[in-house]
């Protein structure tokens, strides 16, 4: 009842990564959320904590649902979920909340790590282009010769990009990605024409209209538009972890999904609204109606109960094939990518 995906790799990037992982994960802490400080600790990486595709992990700590669980949870913050997997790797943190892609990856490198719960069944990412360039850019048959953001190299942005060139004809070769993070970096470089256009998510993309520096040229923030652009579903954020951490601490891991789970049925059934008022102020930047819309255009792509949509690890796997040569030559198990034992007892 296992199963896997992610498109990524750790790029020659990682090994920096590695060696400075500590210091990471120290400036991250400084603006970590902490639960109550009873209770099992520990310590998950987000690739983003104030990214909306990521906001149950900051949701289910301000819900109480960890504390509830009898768990004292860390949230840390890495700005990209190749970093966040990175710190998984390093055993820097117990779990990371980030794209499901990063483990079919790991697993062409000898790393087992499973998906327990699952956020989504889309991944929440847009591709926008300039204001200035999309006179020449309609859609991604026109990426040739383009600089496009992406938050970072071996990122979920980064595959995802490669993938809508690839499917619409254009070679990885003949494009630029560029790594520019996401808000404030990523604004600048579209409005500075650093960037022709790039992939992002909320409440970037809110922003980026509002102050019109650019539009959405492919939106994936919900099942519909994943399967136009990916051609079915795209589980992308998750609660992963490696597998010999989850089996040797079963106890810890279901009280995680259990407190999960019970975020994503609240967000069910609450408005976007009552969403982003329990969220830290401060996510909101001095705008809250336009930060309740970040929300509310991207709440479409979370599932409501944590289950593995049907069929979303086999997109994954295609998706990736499609120009990643480590996973075109391996192997994959997906059966080994994720499980559904600890989302089935928590129902």
């Amino acid at each position: 009842m296992r199963k896997s995906a992610r498109y990524g790799t750790l790029a020659a990037a990682g090994l920096l990564a590695l060696s400075s992982l500590t210091a990471c994960a120290n400036d991250a802490a400084s603006t970590a959320a902490t639960g109550s400080g009873k209770g099992t600790k520990v310590k998950i990486m987000v690739g983003g904590l104030d990214k909306v595709i990521y906001l149950p992990a900051m949701l289910t700590q301000r819900l109480g649902y960890f504390d509830a669980e009898g768990l004292n949870v860390e949230l840390l913050t890495e700005p990209a979920g190749v970093q966040a997997e990175t710190a998984l790797v390093a055993g820097q943190v117990q779990g990371t909340v980030g794209f499901y892609d990063h483990t079919l990856d790991l697993q062409t490198k000898g790393k087992a790590v499973e998906s327990v719960v699952q956020f989504s069944h889309a991944p929440g990412e847009v591709e926008v282009v300039s204001t200035k360039a999309a006179g020449d850019i309609t859609s991604p048959k026109d990426f040739k010769g383009k600089k496009l953001g992406i938050t970072s190299l071996g990122s979920s942005t980064d595959f995802l990009t490669k993938y809508l060139a690839v499917k619409n004809g254009v070679k990885v070769s003949d494009f630029s990605p560029v790594a520019v993070g996401a808000g404030a970096t990523f604004i600048s470089a579209l409005q500075q024409g650093s960037i022709d256009g790039g992939m992002t998510t909320d409440p970037t993309v809110a922003n980026i209209l509002d102050k019109k520096a650019g539009k959405v040229l492919v939106d994936m923030r919900t099942p519909e538009g994943s399967q136009q652009a990916l051609g079915g579903p795209y589980p992308s954020s998750s609660l992963y972890m490696q597998t010999d951490w989850v089996n040797g601490h079963k106890d810890t891991v279901q009280k995680l999904v259990n407190a999960f789970v019970k975020t994503l049925k609240w967000m069910s059934t609450h408005s976007a609204a009552e969403i982003a008022a329990k969220m830290p102020a401060d996510y909101a930047q001095g705008d809250k109606a336009l930060y309740t819309q970040s929300i509310k255009s991207t709440l479409p792509m979370f599932t409501d109960d944590g289950v593995m949509p049907e069929n979303g690890p086999e997109t994954v796997e295609k998706v990736l094939k499609a120009f990643n040569t480590n996973i075109q030559n391996a192997d994959i198990d997906l059966s080994k990518t994720y499980t559904t034992e600890f989302v089935e007892a928590a129902k």
